[in-house]
């Protein structure tokens, strides 16, 4: 089989995403990535001590040089979470970490307090009646997700990597990691607050089994193939498709 007719299979198997992919990280990566069973995708942070520090070295920039510049914004969107439903204006929650360990990861507070799901196993849905009017404006432009730039700094997460889960987290109606016998490979390194499965389309649901199962694939492929470039190419493209719309609800 030739190096065109295999990038076309993948194109295939994953249609409009997979080209986000060849695009970001390069067909020959994308050709040559194959989670391994009962590793964990070979290495547990960055290539190299250098490239480790670097790039926890950017994620404390990035996230320090945000707070502060956007530190009015960002009460001033706590206090429209105050004032249109009770309830405090954060939301905390368990999540699994580097190595699988449990962190708490903060966000805005979207819900109604008397119908949050605490444990997060129930998902959120498109017209939701949990979420508040604003907290689904927050939702669909992704700013509820601006206070975990705080667990950045506190090194439980990074700009970039594979969106933590919660513990028993569901997919195609199971376990996940029952579905995807690999899937605790993806905490090899630090969850981000983006990562290359959500900008290449996998985001949100995951009761459909085979879009779950391509955000775990995605997961493994960013930790086999990061590079500081992916990185910044992945953090310019979160950006544009929240400033052309969104993809939360």
């Amino acid at each position: 089989m030739s190096m065109k007719d295999a990038d076309s299979m993948q194109v295939m198997k994953f249609g409009w995403a997979k080209l986000n992919i060849v695009a970001l990280v390069g067909s020959r990566s994308v050709r040559s990535f194959e989670p391994r069973q009962g590793s964990v995708c070979g290495r547990t942070r960055p290539r190299g001590i250098v490239a480790a520090k670097s790039k926890r070295a950017f994620d404390l920039f990035i996230a320090l040089a945000f707070l502060l510049t956007l530190a009015p914004a960002l009460l001033l969107i706590a206090a429209l979470i105050k004032i249109t439903s009770r309830g405090p204006a954060l939301f905390r929650q368990k999540r699994y970490g580097t190595n699988g360990e449990l962190f708490e990861i903060w966000k805005f507070r979207t819900m109604y307090m008397t119908l949050g799901d605490q444990q997060g196993v129930k998902q959120t849905r498109d017209n939701d009646p949990r979420v508040t009017p604003f907290g689904r404006f927050l939702r669909r432009t992704s700013l509820d997700e601006l206070p975990q730039m705080v667990n950045v700094l506190s090194g439980d997460m990074s700009l970039i990597g594979p969106r933590p889960h919660v513990p028993g987290m569901l997919a195609g109606g199971v376990l996940y990691e029952e579905l995807v016998p690999i899937y605790h490979q993806r905490h090899a390194i630090r969850p981000g607050i983006t990562g290359l499965a959500q900008v290449s389309g996998f985001r949100g649901s995951t009761e459909d089994a085979e879009h779950a199962k391509a955000r775990v694939d995605h997961d493994l492929l960013y930790i086999e193939t990061w590079s500081f470039i992916l990185d910044i190419r992945i953090l310019f493209r979160t950006v544009w498709r929240e400033l052309n719309g969104g993809t939360g609800y």
